[in-house]
């Protein structure tokens, strides 16, 4: 497969230093693939036209031992291709402003303003389902040490 969307390339969706440099198996099943097709459809693709530039894509999909040893939730949606964690680095729209223009116009089960500080996270996590999206929104500090997720 070359592309997941117009603007994603399958090699840019399961790309990782972390399983290249470790030998860690990054391919998704036919379920996982359909799964990040729909998420770049409904999420990425929309983004991508508003932003009207790349965005960048930090992770997308994760197996599980590639997951596992990044630290990841041992019930994370980019195992399931169901999230991508996304990073303005192009200079084209703030983080901040990708979030909200998110939060109001898409839908989406989960999307996490991932550290940063009150005006800007320092990246945007977003995970779309099939079915059952939750519109669920969070926050993700590290408060002594420890990261804390709270609603936003």
């Amino acid at each position: 497969m070359n592309n997941i969307s117009k603007h994603i390339t399958y090699s840019e969706a399961t790309r990782s230093q972390t399983a290249t440099k470790n030998g860690i198996e990054n391919s998704p099943s036919e379920q996982q693939l359909v799964a990040m097709c729909i998420l770049a459809e409904k999420v990425f693709e929309p983004l991508r036209i508003h932003v009207a530039g790349p965005v960048a894509i930090n992770s997308f999909f994760r197996s599980v031992e590639l997951n596992k040893k990044l630290g990841g939730s041992s019930t994370s949606q980019h195992c399931k291709g169901e999230a991508m964690d996304i990073d303005d680095t192009y200079g084209h729209m703030s983080n901040a402003d990708m979030f909200n223009f998110i939060k109001d116009n898409l839908d989406f089960d989960q999307m996490i303003w991932e550290y940063g500080n009150n005006d800007n996270p320092d990246w945007v996590h977003v995970s779309y389902k099939k079915s059952g999206n939750r519109k669920e929104i969070l926050r993700c500090q590290r408060l002594n040490g420890k990261t804390v997720y709270s609603h936003y």
